[in-house]
């Protein structure tokens, strides 16, 4: 099992910034595929990013390719996402996510970090 801190968030105006962390404990971070997730008040979760276990392939939802990045550092246990160009429909509470080398479904969470973006 890994154990997932995330921590980042806040209030940031429109067209703003802002770079999420998720600190990992645990022997098997490093060869766990990790992700982030998101759900904003009154929906379901829905998936933001997934990163291998190498770190060598993404993958994004439609809503966040090209404004967010998924990154990861295997040596520090850390996860990052790094979100531009924020809109308002990114509000939302984030998640950090780990799934195991031969697992199917992300088994471990965090316990969120709240993200909001003022029009």
């Amino acid at each position: 099992q890994v154990q997932l801190v995330e921590s980042g968030g806040g209030l940031v105006q429109a067209g703003g910034s802002l770079r999420l962390s998720c600190a990992a404990s645990g022997r098997t971070f490093s060869s766990s595929g990790m992700g982030w997730f998101r759900q904003a008040l009154g929906k379901e979760r829905e998936f933001v990013a997934t990163i291998s276990y190498t770190g060598i392939n993404t993958n994004y939802a439609d809503s966040v390719k090209g404004r967010f990045t998924i990154s990861r550092d295997n040596a520090k246990n850390m996860v990052y996402l790094q979100m531009n160009s924020l809109k308002p429909e990114d509000t939302a509470v984030y998640y950090c996510a780990a799934r195991s080398k031969y697992a199917s479904t992300f088994g471990s969470w965090g316990q969120g970090t709240q993200v909001t973006v003022s029009s």
